[in-house]
């Protein structure tokens, strides 16, 4: 089963709502968090919208050089999701708006500050104006557990500085094969494994966290090309798949990138609601 290009690209603006400038290890304390609570924008306007996007534009969450956050048409969830590098299915409790809703957010620092901190200040934020409270609880859900390959990993070390630019961007698309590059820049495994959940439930259809095992510890540049696959495929008697296995992504990732994954359980953090409300507009 072959997917139209023009299929393809619609869903890429899904992905490419997690368009953050720079992610580095978001903390990943209830915010506000002790010191982390001094952290706050100077100026932010949350507006609920009802303005559909333009062609071309993308919903979502970007960072900007200078200290500046901006979100277009993203609901909470996808924000809750963005700054604490989690997935769906690892968000619970909660009125059903705040996956349906849609919110316009700038927010501006005092003076330009790190990427680290942006975050708990857009924590932070969520909490002030969405009266947002949660706790964590573990539990035991499937997950993708991503280790190296035998060969190692396959991917460049890249030493430079925190950058302001999108860890991984889509960079090609074939309309010949419908297949879509991407690259990735100063990458870490934890933004890595977020962003391929993402891919996964996107293309798959299957909602996972991905749960880094590899040791890596740096940041890395590459190169990945796939064939987005279908849902719904079975193995060589019938039987049903788990939609990653075997796809052609778990094969460029192990070719490409030098990384293979494992379909299993682990206990992994999720994040129970306790209290939220619609903001009031500014």
């Amino acid at each position: 089963m072959r997917l139209s290009l023009a299929c393809l690209l619609a869903g890429m603006a899904v992905l490419l709502a997690a368009w953050t400038g720079r992610i580095a290890r978001a903390q990943q304390g209830d915010a506000p968090n002790g010191n982390a609570s001094a952290l706050r924008f100077e100026v932010t306007s949350v507006k609920e919208t009802k303005t559909m996007l333009a062609p071309g534009e993308l919903a979502g969450i970007r960072a900007m050089a200078g200290g500046t956050y901006m979100a277009r048409y993203a609901t909470l969830k996808s924000m809750i999701g963005e700054m604490y590098k989690i997935t769906d299915i690892q968000i619970a409790g909660g009125p059903n708006w705040i996956d349906t809703a849609r919110f316009d957010v700038t927010a501006k620092a005092e003076h330009p500050d790190n990427i680290g901190n942006l975050n708990i200040m857009f924590q932070n934020m969520l909490a002030d104006r969405f009266k947002l409270q949660f706790h964590r609880e573990t539990r035991m859900l499937p997950v993708w557990v991503v280790t190296m390959d035998r060969n190692g990993s396959k991917m460049k070390v890249n030493p430079s500085p925190e950058q302001f630019e999108v860890p991984i961007k889509l960079s090609g698309a074939s309309a010949a094969s419908t297949s879509l590059t991407f690259t990735g820049i100063h990458t870490n495994m934890e933004y890595l494994c977020w962003w391929l959940g993402l891919v996964i439930n996107r293309f798959q259809q299957v909602d996972r966290p991905v749960v880094d095992r590899t040791g890596l510890k740096g940041f890395y540049d590459f190169t990945l090309t796939f064939v987005p696959d279908p849902s719904g495929r079975t193995g060589p008697n019938g039987e049903p798949l788990a939609s990653f296995e075997g796809s052609n992504l778990a094969e460029a990732l192990r070719e490409q990138l030098g990384l293979k994954f494992e379909n299993t359980k682990s206990p992994v953090q999720v994040f129970i609601i306790d209290q939220v409300e619609k903001p009031s507009e500014n």
